[in-house]
């Protein structure tokens, strides 16, 4: 659980700026949460609300309005996590406009590590390695207990997203539309989540794209399995924060739920509606200044 409010606001910063022991303590904290088998309850929250537009019910996570909100409370949680272990920590982010190749930040030995070996994509340096003994892959869709990764995709390589495709989700003035799901082509939540037209990886855009490229754990439900997910979703996150500063006014949308006989009607969080699985509103989570900020 976050504490709102209390001190001044942290800062989370670009990973490619950090310097040795800022890197070395966020490591160290990160492995000592997987210790105390708090990292695996995240893991398994992200896999419990991985549900898509074909599937019943509630949609919090993903294919859904409440895909930002609900991406920054569930970093706030481990971010907490983190900080019981050492206060000075905070998540960074992974600016992938700019580092953009497989051992540029993050993927360095001293932080996240590298790419997987050809034959298994199993990653083999770094903290985060099956062999340095201190990150099993307990809850997976696969029965592989090492980290796996694929940078780039070698058999059908793509590219990671440009600035100009995250500035085409930032000009979007509007946060989403409905039907509020994976099939809009309007509004700036969409754009950014990244579910285009066509099949495969064509039709990955932006955040949506960074996990296929990464590929290995970071592909599906089970993604928080990669320390990247994190570093993924802080620079999330921060696009976020930078659209609401780009468009002065606009707001979190459905402002309203969808009405009984609409088929988004029990299937989507409204802007003051509870966010599963917290006691927390979309409304709630729009200005979070006070908690921490970007560098």
């Amino acid at each position: 659980m976050y504490t709102r409010g209390t001190g001044m606001a942290y800062v989370r910063r670009d990973a490619g700026t950090l310097t040795k022991a800022e890197k070395r303590r966020f490591v160290k904290a990160l492995l000592e949460v997987k210790r105390r088998g708090e990292y695996d309850e995240f893991v398994r929250m992200h896999v419990e609300y991985f549900s898509s537009d074909g599937e019943h019910g509630l949609r919090a996570a993903h294919m859904a309005p409440s895909f930002l909100p609900w991406h920054r409370r569930f970093l706030l949680d481990l971010e907490s996590a983190l900080r019981r272990v050492d206060s000075s920590v905070t998540v960074p982010y992974w600016d992938w406009t700019r580092y953009r190749t497989t051992t540029s930040a993050p993927w360095t030995a001293d932080l996240l590590g590298g790419n997987g070996r050809r034959s298994d994509h199993q990653v083999m340096t770094g903290p985060f390695a099956y062999r340095e003994g201190n990150w099993t892959i307990k809850v997976a869709v696969t029965d592989a207990v090492f980290l796996t990764r694929d940078l780039g995709r070698r058999r059908s390589p793509i590219e990671l997203p440009t600035k100009s495709e995250l500035q085409w989700a930032l000009k979007d003035p509007v946060y989403d539309v409905a039907p509020w799901d994976s099939t809009v082509t309007r509004g700036f939540r969409n754009k950014l989540e990244g579910w285009g037209t066509g099949g495969g990886g064509a039709s990955w855009r932006n955040h949506n794209r960074v996990h296929g490229w990464v590929g290995g754990d970071m592909l599906g439900g089970a993604s928080v399995n990669d320390p990247v997910f994190w570093l993924h979703h802080a620079f999330i996150d921060l696009q976020w924060y930078r659209w609401q500063r780009r468009h002065r006014g606009a707001r979190y949308l459905p402002a309203a739920a969808p009405r009984t006989g609409d088929a988004q009607h029990g299937r989507i969080v409204a802007r003051h509606q509870r966010l599963p699985p917290w006691d927390v509103t979309p409304d709630e989570l729009e200005d979070v200044g006070r908690i921490y900020r970007y560098a």
